[in-house]
């Protein structure tokens, strides 16, 4: 499922991506050292591989570029609204719209249908338009579910600057990976050293 991330930016999952979708959501956007970033929803064609893989959308969906930049504007609002929390700030008014709204657009319900063979069964609909809307709305409540329930104390920014992931806080770990909290004990030291010379 994560593998993909792990391949493009060298970083395992961060602790809590795996289980909280808007988690992954959030991190599908890693800011690297050296300048370098990588975006795994920055093409139409990476934004449905991300989603497929994720069982938020039938692998070959045709998605163009409009769908696959809601996906990164939601990306962008789930990102502000983990930030707060984890910060312990007030939410941007509109960073909780736009999670309402993804909420909103799509009939909570599978509706009805009826195959002149088999007989009804219950289905989403998916049409491509729809595809996304099914997928954002997944995202925002998987995200709803995160700030409002146990985990949501849990949750905060990776403290090894570059890196812009959100995990779940275990303990005192404050590094979404190994690697990142090498380079944050790695400049610690380094400042204990000037600091001492």
């Amino acid at each position: 499922m994560e593998e993909i991330a792990s391949v493009e930016t060298g970083l395992p999952p961060a602790p809590g991506a795996q289980r909280y979708l808007s988690l992954a959501l959030a991190n599908s956007s890693v800011a690297l050292p050296g300048g370098h970033s990588v975006d795994l929803l920055g093409s139409p064609a990476a934004a449905n591989e991300w989603l497929s893989e994720r069982d938020l959308a039938p692998a070959g969906t045709d998605l163009r570029e409009m769908c696959a930049g809601q996906l990164r504007v939601l990306r962008e609002q789930v990102r502000a609204l983990f930030a707060s929390r984890a910060a312990g700030l007030p939410a941007l008014p509109a960073a909780v719209s736009a999670l309402n709204d993804a909420l909103t657009r799509v009939p909570s319900a599978p509706l009805l249908h009826w195959d002149d063979t088999t007989g009804p069964y219950r289905a989403a609909p998916h049409p491509t338009t729809q595809v996304v809307e099914h997928a954002l709305a997944t995202l925002a409540a998987d995200a709803a579910d995160l700030l409002t329930g146990p985990d949501a104390e849990r949750l905060t920014a990776c403290g090894s600057s570059p890196c812009n992931r959100f995990l779940l806080r275990h303990g005192r770990r404050h590094w979404c990976s190994t690697r990142c909290g090498d380079r944050a004990r790695a400049a610690r030291a380094y400042t204990r050293r000037r600091a001492a010379d």
